[in-house]
């Protein structure tokens, strides 16, 4: 078994800059903080990527650069280095793309305010819904979620994934298979970056919005269980989302977070971020999932792997 053999997009300017193609597998990655090489991340051992372990030597060439703060999906369209190596005419042909994306931009959708600038927020532009617009109790948490912020949401998601695609398939690695993880559902609670500068993120939003403490890990698996079935129902349609490929990352177990602590706790470094035990977790499922697309050429033969039987390093 081999780590993936991460790059930055620079790396490939120096001499002598890294062999690709003594690599068996070649991918791109692009995405949010879940990627981030900010150094902030590398020490707590919290890229995702780092704990990548393949069958056959792989390497990767990370796009998502000194990500801490949340990042949009539209935003990946933008990136000149993921876009010129993923387009080019003379770019490499990629084994497979790597993404980290929807999970910031589902946060920042539960950021939304009720009111901007003293005018309310239509309830089709956030996530939350205010106390007057709360469901009957029967409802449960979905009581305070807004389906019609959520069709938006999920509308935008949509059409910015397909734009990927579109992307991918103007270049050489036309039809390579696209990874996406579903994320690992965070416990709100008061542990923002270590810099002060960032987060917390959903504490606050489920504080604004009054809902009830007690209320709030659930709310936040609605939420995250939400973007899971969205994405899977995206890899399920092969003429829209062709070469799609979904992780269900919610389905590895984690060790939660206790509610109010403010640091480390559990497999989190802070409220939305892995630790390293967390990262090592999710990786290593992830990389079964992954090798076997790579292996099989896109034909997954199991569910994903929960990651429980792999040996720890």
């Amino acid at each position: 078994m081999d780590h993936l053999a991460c790059f930055a997009p620079e790396d490939l300017q120096s001499k002598p800059g890294p062999d690709l193609q003594s690599y068996h597998w070649r991918l791109l990655a692009q995405g949010d903080s879940w990627f981030s090489t900010a150094q902030a991340k590398l020490s707590a051992h919290a890229n995702l990527l780092q704990e990548l372990v393949l069958t056959k030597a792989t390497v990767a060439i990370n796009c998502a650069g000194q990500r801490e703060s949340l990042s949009k999906v539209v935003e990946l369209a933008s990136s000149p280095d993921f876009v010129r190596l993923l387009t080019a005419p003379d770019a490499p042909v990629w084994d497979g793309v790597l993404l980290s994306v929807g999970g910031n931009d589902l946060i920042q959708a539960a950021q939304t305010p009720t009111q901007l600038d003293g005018v309310e927020v239509p309830l089709h532009q956030r996530l939350l819904r205010n106390q007057t617009e709360w469901g009957p109790p029967s409802a449960g948490v979905g009581r305070y979620f807004s389906e019609p912020g959520w069709a938006t949401y999920a509308e935008y998601l949509k059409a910015n994934l397909r734009h990927l695609l579109t992307l991918r398939d103007q270049g050489p690695s036309a039809g390579k298979p696209v990874f996406i993880h579903c994320y690992a559902v965070p416990m709100p609670r008061p542990a923002g970056a270590e810099d002060a500068g960032h987060g917390p993120w959903l504490y606050p939003a489920l504080k604004a919005y009054a809902i009830p403490s007690a209320d709030w890990a659930a709310v936040s698996r609605l939420m995250v269980m939400h973007l899971a079935l969205l994405l899977k129902t995206l890899m399920a349609d092969k003429e829209q989302f062709p070469g799609l490929f979904v992780f269900d990352s919610t389905a590895v177990p984690l060790a939660a977070a206790t509610p109010g602590a403010s640091g480390i706790s559990g497999d989190w470094h802070n409220e939305i971020h892995l630790n390293h035990s967390g990262c090592l977790k999710i990786g290593r499922a992830w990389s079964e999932h992954i090798d076997q697309v790579l292996t099989t050429g896109g034909v997954v033969v199991a569910a994903p792997p929960t990651g429980r039987g792999r040996a720890r390093r």
